[in-house]
C-alpha cells in the first residue's frame, strides 16, 4: 500500500501537523525538523495527495495562457516565458491556441475547462470593445496582448505607438527619408497595426517628412510569406524607398528575402528593422535591427499579475494596466549613422 502522511510521522517521530507543514513549505519549520521529515518522505516513497490538497485549498496550482497561434514565433517565445515564469513559481500551464478568432475566444472564456485552473492569461485578437461584458469573469483574468480597449480586467501591454515612433525616428536619424512600412490592417481600429501606423505617421511628422500612403503596405497575417507577398506588391508599384519597417519581425524577414532576391542590398540601399525581437532576427543575413518591446517583462508581469489576482482576498481591487518599456536592438540590417 501506498505510503500515508501519518506513516511519515511516525517515522520521523514527529506530528501529522509538521509533516504538513513540510509539505505545503511552511517556513517556520526548524530545518532539524524539515530534513528528519525531507528523509522519512525519500524512505516510504511518500507522494502527496495533489487532488485531496486541491480540495481543501481550493487551488489547482495550474494557470491557463490562450494565444492566437504557437506557430507565430512571437506567441511561441511568449508561452516559453510565461511558462518559464509560472514553473519558477511552482505552477504548471495549460496552453490553448484561439486562431485568433473572435468567437473561439469568446467560447474559451465560458468553457468548463478553466474550472480545473486557478485563473486565465489571455491574448486576445478577434475580441473588440463590444465584447468588454464578457470579460466580466467570476475568475482570475489577465489580458496579454496589443489591443488597448476600455475592458473590465487586468491588461499586461506594450508600447506599440511610442515603440513604433522610436523605430521609424531611429531610420530618420540615419538619413533614410522614403520609409516602406509593411503589416498596416484595413479596418483595424485599436489593434498593434493601427497604433504602430500611428507611431510611425507621428515620427515622420515630426521630422517634417510627407506621409505617402503608396510605402504602406497591407499584410492580413503577419506570417513570413505575408512579409515577401507585401515586398513584391511594394516592388511592383515602382516606388523609390530606402528603408522598410516591418510591423513585426517575421514580415520584416520574410521582406528581406525578397528585397536580396530583387538585387537590393540590404541596408546599403534598404535599411530594414522589425518589431519583436525574436531569438532568430540576432541569426538571419544580415541580422534584424528590431524593436524589442519587453516581452520578458510582459511574460512575467502577466504572471505575477494573475498571481496576485488569484491571492487576493476582500473587496476585488480595481483593474489595471501595466506598460512594458522598449528598446531598439541594433543590428546589421539598420545600423546606425
Amino acid at each position: 500500500m501506498a505510503a500515508t502522511l501519518r506513516d511519515v510521522a511516525k517515522l520521523a517521530g514527529v506530528s501529522f501537523k509538521t509533516v504538513s507543514n513540510v509539505i505545503n513549505d511552511y517556513p517556520h519549520v526548524r530545518p532539524a525538523t524539515r530534513e528528519k521529515v525531507e528523509r522519512a518522505i525519500a524512505e516510504l516513497g511518500y507522494k502527496p495527495n495533489l487532488n485531496a490538497r486541491s480540495l481543501r485549498s481550493g487551488r489547482t496550482d495550474t494557470v491557463a495562457l490562450a494565444v492566437p497561434e504557437l506557430n507565430l514565433s512571437y506567441f511561441a517565445e511568449l508561452a516559453g516565458m510565461v511558462i518559464a515564469a509560472a514553473e519558477e513559481n511552482g505552477l504548471t500551464v495549460v496552453v490553448e491556441q484561439t486562431g485568433g478568432d473572435r468567437d473561439r475566444e469568446l467560447a474559451l472564456l465560458r468553457s468548463p475547462r478553466l474550472s480545473m485552473t486557478d485563473g486565465l492569461i489571455l491574448s486576445p485578437l478577434g475580441m473588440g470593445q463590444e465584447d468588454a461584458d464578457a470579460l466580466d469573469v467570476p475568475f482570475p483574468l489577465v489580458l496579454l496582448g496589443e489591443r488597448t480597449f476600455d475592458w473590465p480586467c487586468d491588461h499586461v501591454t506594450m508600447r506599440n505607438v511610442e515603440a513604433a515612433r522610436a523605430a521609424t525616428e531611429y531610420l530618420l536619424a540615419s538619413g533614410r527619408r522614403r520609409i516602406a512600412v509593411i503589416g498596416e490592417y484595413e479596418g483595424e481600429v485599436m489593434g498593434s497595426a493601427r497604433l504602430r501606423l500611428r507611431g510611425y505617421r507621428e515620427a515622420l511628422a515630426a521630422h517634417g517628412v510627407p506621409y505617402d500612403a503608396s510605402l504602406v503596405v497591407r499584410a492580413t497575417l503577419w506570417h513570413r510569406a505575408d512579409g515577401a507577398r507585401a515586398m513584391h506588391e511594394l516592388l511592383e508599384r515602382d516606388v523609390p524607398f530606402d528603408a522598410v519597417f516591418g510591423f513585426n519581425d517575421t514580415m520584416a524577414l520574410g521582406a528581406m528575402r525578397v528585397l536580396q532576391e530583387a538585387g537590393r542590398r540590404v541596408p546599403e540601399d534598404v535599411a530594414v528593422i522589425g518589431f519583436d525581437d525574436l531569438d532568430e532576427a540576432a541569426y538571419s543575413i544580415p541580422s534584424l535591427t528590431t524593436v524589442d518591446p519587453g516581452r520578458e517583462w510582459l511574460a512575467r508581469t502577466a504572471l505575477g499579475t494573475l498571481l496576485a489576482r488569484i491571492a487576493e482576498v476582500g473587496p476585488k481591487q480595481p483593474p489595471r494596466t501595466e506598460l512594458a518599456d522598449f528598446t531598439i536592438v541594433e543590428r546589421e540590417s539598420a545600423p546606425r549613422a
